[in-house]
């Protein structure tokens, strides 16, 4: 059954679930999680229109790799959330992000990479991109930047706003216009936003990754990608890879997260207004360098913010005068922050950045061997204990 609703929020709670029973008439509430290796067909004509149907590149149920109504449910969540043509699943955030530039890059081509995506990406660089003699060229994500870059074998210019570690938030309109005039296909990770308070591909995105195992999941209990186009060429090349590379996730990682997107709008919500109050609460500390978040009035893109977004999450770094002993012991003494490296879950968590890390983004401004920063995604416990936390553990980091 779908909604005929415009409002994304009455739409995550009614895309892809069960229809009814043809014979019992009724339906479950919940989507089960169909799990198979094997699909049967009830005769050849079935059997052949499926054939044909997987031909044209259209989504066809011809074996259990390609999933059933849990999957199929899924996609048409990720299609509405992001407004795309097509959606793929992947088993993992890097692994959608690979099947991105494995689809629409060729040996020999040439492409752009703003200089604050996401770490493992130089990882995929130097294990198989550049292997594969696809050459990848790091620099900051502005058309001025980018214009003396491109050159003739330039085939694509992959983003991520806000960019990781700093929040980097990045003017996708123009970067857009000046990816259309170059022919490049623009290709965004939007795992910040996961389709519901950032929509790239409205903002002339051609590609936009997501790893679900952030807030679509919500958990913390599922491993995720996807990939969304709204191009139907664009999507037919990534259907093709996609099937030749034989990605799959289980029904069972689609069904948790179908039952966490059901939730998205009002987790979301709260996450941003939870950071929000740390935010200010992380102002007034004498410890407090600057504040990276861009929903944060303070924040340097808090004006691209609210032009192109419509809400936020609970994710936030702050620069701190601390030397790295102290900072060390401040994430040692939190005690409701633990330390990890994901985010998008229930919970709240800690990561002290590398300054190797940081030097890597033009849009970082070193302050001195007696800075650190301090990444957080605040969870949805009551504000009041995590702002205690926090001031606790500065006080011990202080003192020590």
């Amino acid at each position: 059954m779908a909604s005929n609703s415009s409002h994304i929020d009455t739409l995550l709670l009614h895309s892809g679930i069960a229809e009814f029973n043809p014979k019992t008439e009724a339906a479950p509430v919940a989507l089960p999680s169909i799990r198979t290796s094997t699909v049967r067909f009830a005769n050849m004509e079935a059997h052949d229109r499926a054939m044909q149907a997987r031909g044209r590149g259209e989504r066809a149920v011809t074996y259990g790799r390609a999933g059933m109504d849990t999957h199929a449910a899924l996609e048409q969540v990720f299609c509405d959330l992001e407004g795309a043509h097509r959606a793929f699943l992947a088993p993992s955030g890097l692994s959608a992000i690979t099947l991105a530039f494995l689809a629409l890059l060729n040996s020999g081509d040439h492409v752009l990479v703003a200089d604050c995506v996401y770490g493992p990406v130089r990882y995929l660089d130097k294990i198989v991109l550049g292997r594969m003699g696809i050459e990848v060229e790091y620099c900051r994500a502005t058309p001025e930047a980018l214009e003396s870059r491109v050159r003739p074998n330039t085939r694509m210019l992959y983003i991520e706003s806000p960019g990781s570690l700093l929040f980097e938030m990045l003017d996708i309109p123009a970067l857009a216009e000046f990816a259309q005039r170059h022919g490049l296909v623009l290709v965004d990770d939007n795992t910040w936003g996961a389709g519901y308070v950032y929509k790239p591909l409205g903002l002339g995105v051609d590609v936009s990754v997501v790893a679900g195992t952030k807030y679509i999941g919500g958990h913390s209990d599922l491993m995720l990608g996807a990939v969304m186009a709204k191009d139907p060429e664009l999507a037919r090349r990534i259907n093709e890879t996609h099937y030749a590379m034989g990605y799959s996730i289980s029904a069972d990682d689609a069904w948790l997260a179908l039952r966490g997107v059901r939730t998205l709008p009002l987790r979301m919500r709260q996450h941003a207004a939870n950071a929000l109050e740390v935010c200010e609460f992380l102002a007034k500390r004498p410890e407090t360098v600057r504040i990276f978040h861009p929903a944060y009035h303070g924040d340097p893109g808090h004006e691209l913010w609210k032009r192109d977004c419509l809400g936020s999450n609970g994710m936030l770094a702050v620069e701190l005068a601390l030397n790295n002993q102290q900072a060390r012991r401040f994430v040692d003494a939190l005690e409701l922050f633990s330390i990890g490296y994901s985010w998008g879950g229930f919970e709240s968590l800690t990561q002290l950045v590398e300054q190797s890390a940081l030097k890597l983004h033009g849009y970082w401004q070193d302050s001195g061997a007696d800075r650190s920063v301090v990444r957080l995604h605040v969870g949805l416990e009551d504000t009041r204990d995590l702002i205690a936390d926090l001031q606790q553990a500065l006080e011990a980091a202080s003192a020590g």
